[in-house]
């Protein structure tokens, strides 16, 4: 078993100190200099986002890129997110994760990471100019899609069920919230 290393007292992490970390298999995120850890999800969120996956990557323009988590986003030197999907421009990507705000960020909560995906996690890619984000909840099911509107997210689609929709933004995805999550297959 690896150590975790010993990080400085007395002033905010950054980007390094992150990267310093072995790869343990758990997912670290720093937030201000502060480091988050989230525990292994559940299948219901991994069904999820797989189905994401399959929904976003389909229709996908040439010149962006869908990814899962585990996917760095360095917003700033001490805020380094890690979204369970992601779309992004593929110049933005580097040998080590997306510099700067996706095009797309979607988190499917989970009972642990509800309140830091519904403020911590928004409230930074809204900062950061990140155009879209989706918060998916497999429990009820729903959708709701965010948009950035004069540097303030607003919702544009609040999907709920079986309840298909044609969303035309970031580009053209079908999808609803009960076929991400249905254990017998996309609807």
């Amino acid at each position: 078993m690896e150590a975790v290393p010993a990080f400085p007292s007395g002033r905010p992490l950054t980007r390094a100190d992150l990267e310093s970390m072995p790869d343990d298999g758990h997912r670290f995120e720093l937030v201000d200099g502060v480091l988050l850890m989230s525990p292994s999800p559940r299948p219901v969120h991994q069904r999820a986002v797989a189905r994401l996956l399959a929904a976003l990557t389909r229709d996908c323009p040439a010149d962006l890129e869908v990814l899962p988590a585990p996917v760095d986003v360095v917003l700033a030197e001490d805020t380094v997110l890690i979204p369970d999907v992601i779309v992004g421009r593929r110049a933005d990507f580097t040998d080590r994760g997306l510099a700067g705000p996706p095009v797309l960020a979607v988190e499917v909560h989970s009972p642990s990471t509800r309140l830091v995906d519904l403020e911590l996690k928004r409230a930074r890619l809204q900062e950061a100019g990140c155009p879209h984000y989706w918060l998916v909840d497999p429990d009820i099911p729903t959708v709701r899609c965010l948009a950035l509107r004069d540097g303030r997210y607003v919702e544009t689609h609040s999907l709920a069920g079986e309840e298909f929709a044609e969303l035309a933004e970031p580009y053209p995805v079908r999808l609803s919230p009960d076929s991400l999550v249905n254990p017998y297959g996309i609807d």
